[in-house]
C-alpha cells in the first residue's frame, strides 16, 4: 500500500510539472539555398561543375553530411547553403526532399535559387546568356509513338497524357506538369542583374555565326526566359520546335521558351510539397539557367552529328555558362544576404516600370 502511494505521488508530480525533455539543438537558420545539379570531380580545386565556383568563391566551408541525399550540403557563416542534387529529375526530387526535411535546418524564410547550365533555343537566347524563368514545364509526362510510326499529318510523336493526338485542346496539365513561379520575384531578379557583364569569348564569337535564330548572333545577355525540364536529353531543330509548342500549349501561350534542362521539375515538385508542409516558401523560389550550348544543330551538321559533340565539359560555352550562373546568381544572393532583415520579412516586389 505504501509503495503504491509513493508511486502515485511520483506520478502526480510528473503530471504536474511535466516529464523532463532532452534539450533539442536549435535548427540552423538558412537564408539562401543555391541548388546545383552536377559536379565533375571534387567540390573545389579541379575542373569545375555547377557547384565549384560557389564553394570556392563564397567560402562554403561548413560541410554537413547528408546520407539520405545525393551529396553533402555546404554552408558559410552568412546563412548561404549550396546543394548538389545529382542529374535527372528523380535524383533532384529525392535530394531536395531529404534536405528540406532535415531537422538540422530552418528553411522557413529561405530563398531557393536553382543555378545551372542548360541548352538554349537560338530563337530566344545566345551562348553564355542567362535566363530567369517564370514558368517551368515538364517534358517527360506524356504518351510517345516511335517516329517511324507517326501519322503523316502529326507534327510530333509526343502526345499529352489523356489526349489522343498532339496538342489536343483543351490543354489539361496534370499536377507536376507545369510550375508557375513567382513572376514578380523573377522580374525583380532580372531587374537587379540585367546589366551584369557576361564574358564574350573568342570561341563564342567563332561558334555563333554558324547558327540560325533571332538571338543566336547576340553577345551573352541576361533575360527572362522559360524552361522545359526533361530527363531525356533531346537535340535537334525539330525537337526545338516541339519544345516551344509544348511549353506554349501547357501555359496557354504565357511562356517564352528559352532553355532546356533536366532536373528542375523534380526540384520544384519537392519544393511544392515542402511548402505545403510548412518547410519551404513557394513564393521564394528562383530558377536561373545559363546557356552552355544550343539545343539544335548548326548549319552544315545533322542532328546526330551535332549531338555527338554535346558532352558535359566540352560544350562550346561551358565555362562562360558556369561563370554566368555564378556571376548573375551571386548578385541576387549577395543582395538578399546583405539586406536580410528586409528580405526575411517580405519577398521583393515586382519593380515599377521606369
Amino acid at each position: 500500500m505504501e509503495h503504491s502511494c509513493r508511486f502515485l505521488s511520483f506520478a502526480c508530480i510528473l503530471a504536474a510539472f511535466g516529464t523532463p525533455a532532452f534539450a533539442q539543438p536549435t535548427p540552423i537558420p538558412v537564408k539562401v539555398v543555391v541548388v546545383t545539379m552536377f559536379e565533375l570531380g571534387a567540390d573545389a580545386g579541379d575542373q569545375p561543375g555547377e557547384l565549384q565556383y560557389w564553394v570556392e568563391r563564397d567560402h562554403l566551408d561548413r560541410v554537413y553530411p547528408m546520407p539520405a541525399a545525393y551529396h553533402a550540403v555546404r554552408m558559410n557563416d552568412r546563412g548561404e547553403m549550396a546543394v548538389l542534387t545529382g542529374q535527372g529529375t528523380a535524383s533532384a526530387a529525392a535530394t531536395i526532399m531529404a534536405v528540406g526535411l532535415d531537422p538540422r535546418f530552418d528553411f522557413s524564410h529561405a530563398y531557393w535559387i536553382v543555378a545551372g547550365i542548360a541548352g538554349g533555343s537560338p530563337d530566344r537566347v545566345s551562348l553564355g546568356s542567362a535566363a530567369w524563368a517564370r514558368w517551368v514545364v515538364d517534358g517527360d509526362l506524356g504518351y510517345e509513338i516511335d517516329a517511324r510510326e507517326i501519322p503523316p499529318d502529326w507534327p510530333t510523336g509526343f502526345i499529352p497524357l489523356r489526349k489522343t493526338k498532339p496538342f489536343e485542346q483543351p490543354a489539361a496539365p496534370l499536377p507536376g506538369q507545369v510550375y508557375a513561379l513567382n513572376a514578380d520575384l523573377a522580374e525583380w531578379a532580372y531587374a537587379l542583374t540585367k546589366e551584369t557583364p557576361l564574358a564574350d569569348t573568342d570561341k563564342l564569337k567563332q561558334v555563333r555565326p554558324n547558327f540560325d535564330g533571332a538571338a543566336a548572333q547576340r553577345p551573352p545577355f541576361v533575360t527572362l526566359g522559360d524552361e522545359l525540364s526533361s530527363s531525356t536529353y533531346w537535340h535537334g531543330k525539330l525537337f526545338d520546335a516541339w519544345a516551344a509548342e509544348w511549353t506554349r500549349y501547357f501555359t496557354g501561350g504565357k511562356d517564352e521558351f528559352a532553355t532546356t534542362a533536366m532536373e528542375d521539375t523534380g526540384t520544384l515538385q519537392s519544393l511544392q510539397f515542402l511548402s505545403a508542409a510548412g518547410r519551404a516558401d513557394w513564393s521564394r523560389i528562383l530558377v536561373l539557367r545559363t546557356v552552355s550550348n544550343f539545343d539544335r544543330q548548326p548549319r552544315g551538321l545533322t542532328a546526330p552529328e551535332s549531338l555527338a559533340r554535346q558532352r558535359v565539359g566540352t560544350y562550346s560555352a561551358y565555362l562562360p555558362s558556369l561563370e554566368a550562373a555564378y556571376g548573375v546568381g551571386h548578385v541576387v544572393v549577395n543582395e538578399l544576404l546583405t539586406n536580410w532583415t528586409r528580405y526575411a520579412a517580405a519577398v521583393p516586389a515586382k519593380p515599377k516600370p521606369e
